[in-house]
């Protein structure tokens, strides 16, 4: 693909993270403007962390063209210092731009309102979709690609699904250090409000590099790519796996649950009120019955469902619009055992387990390194010397050697708030001794081991 179609005058965006992000192309223009790409302006990156981060209420449409703007600096960079002309099969071919741009920008479009949580219960999968939207010749952003060539949608999809022969274009959109991980960090970083969520983006694009296999990072760079391992990790501990907005993400799975359970009881009362939601509540949906799916129309759907005659759909509907998360204790093997008596506890004040009660584990791997036994793994970073030889990242750095395959994350159990005994001299409810048991079973924010 050759450097055509460039606008006379490049276009940029404002951005808070990057400053400018740059649009040199006709085609990258067309495809922000088109009607897909621009529903992402109202789809929130972190869906139900803005409950616990006030100010992380940014988008998905921000954080694409973050990505879209790491990947051109990227191949800027690769094309003066490291053609193809020059290092043969370890440089850049630069014919792969226009793809990875377009990779970049796109790679995202295909998520949906609270993503991972809507996913889990409607069987949707927002690579599939974004691959959908691409291929499938109803969308806009179908017929703008098409305007490169018949099949450079197919070879866009393909960057996404890691389908694409170049391994180096597959890796700077997704690896375990790529254009998506290093905007969505910063980005997250700095809309709630954390400082340790940075690390030398600078360096790091300085160091990158290609070569025949992918993507590495000089070994002088070490450091920089060091920091951004602790960073991920730091975000990951004190945003992602947060247990208020965990506990907001649990509401949210039980009131979908809910409504999905009771559409087939009572469906007049959903078509009338949340008809944009039916054909996920009849498992029967479309692309473009999802393409017209965003936050507010579920947002405005809970509205709705919070006069429903059931009180338990009607009251989780409450807690999640006016913000009442349930709280959580930590457990593990040894206290697991103590949960059932909980449950019981729960269910004699009159809540029903089912819906008012939950176990979330929630783990990720700061930096998984490869293992040769194993058939799947995640891309690992590789580290170049002054001669070209390769070493793997956790090989190399003692830091993250510490951190490789180290599962980190905890296991929560759920319950309503009601169940915590008051702190103040107010008197205790009508269930005060079946509050003040459920309150002997923990400390510290754990379920005791003994009773």
């Amino acid at each position: 693909m050759t450097e055509t179609g460039l606008l006379p005058i490049e276009k940029v965006f404002r951005d808070p993270i990057h400053n400018y992000v740059h649009v040199e192309h006709q085609i990258i223009l067309d495809l922000i403007n088109s009607k897909e790409f621009q529903r992402l302006r109202r789809i929130k990156q972190l869906g139900t962390t803005s409950f616990t981060f006030h100010a992380a209420e940014h988008s998905r449409f921000g954080h694409s063209l973050g990505v879209y703007e790491l990947a051109r600096r990227i191949c800027n960079y690769f094309k003066r210092n490291f053609s193809i002309e020059t290092y043969q099969k370890n440089g850049w071919d630069d014919s792969e731009r226009l793809v990875t741009l377009c990779a970049a920008l796109l790679h995202d479009v295909g998520h949906g309102p609270y993503s991972h949580t809507f996913e889990g219960i409607f069987d949707t999968n927002h690579e599939a979709i974004t691959i959908s939207i691409i291929t499938s010749e109803t969308t806009e952003i179908n017929a703008i690609l098409k305007k490169v060539s018949p099949d450079f949608p197919e070879k866009v999809a393909s960057v996404i699904s890691k389908e694409y022969p170049n391994p180096q274009v597959v890796q700077l959109i997704s690896s375990q250090i790529d254009a998506d991980r290093m905007d969505y960090l910063l980005r997250d970083a700095y809309y709630t409000g954390t400082e340790y969520g940075t690390f030398d983006l600078t360096r790091i694009l300085r160091v990158i590099r290609p070569y025949e296999n992918g993507i590495a990072f000089q070994a002088n760079g070490m450091h920089a790519v060091e920091d951004y391992i602790v960073s991920r990790y730091q975000m990951y501990m004190q945003i992602y796996f947060h247990p208020v907005s965990r506990g907001m993400e649990v509401i949210l799975d039980h009131l979908l649950k809910r409504g999905k359970i009771l559409y087939i009881e009572d469906p007049d009362f959903f078509e009338s009120h949340s008809p944009l939601m039916i054909p996920f509540l009849k498992n029967d949906y479309t692309l473009q019955d999802y393409l017209k799916l965003d936050d507010g129309v579920l947002n405005t759907a809970f509205l709705s469902w919070m006069d429903h005659p059931d009180t338990t759909l009607s009251d989780l509907a409450k807690r999640f619009l006016h913000r009442h998360p349930f709280k959580s204790v930590t457990f593990n093997q040894k206290t697991e055992h103590q949960l059932p008596k909980l449950k019981e506890l729960i269910e004699s004040v009159g809540y029903d387990a089912i819906n008012y009660t939950a176990i979330n584990s929630s783990y990720d791997l700061p930096y998984d390194f490869y293992h040769p036994a194993e058939n799947k793994h995640r891309t690992q970073i590789e580290l170049m010397e002054g001669d070209g030889t390769l070493i793997e990242l956790s090989q190399a750095s003692d830091l993250v050697a510490a951190l490789a395959g180290q599962t980190k994350g905890d296991q929560r159990f759920y319950f309503p708030k009601e169940m915590l005994a008051s702190k103040t001299n107010e008197p205790y409810t009508l269930f005060e001794e079946q509050i003040l048991s459920f309150n002997q079973l923990i400390h510290n924010g754990a379920v005791k081991e003994e009773n």
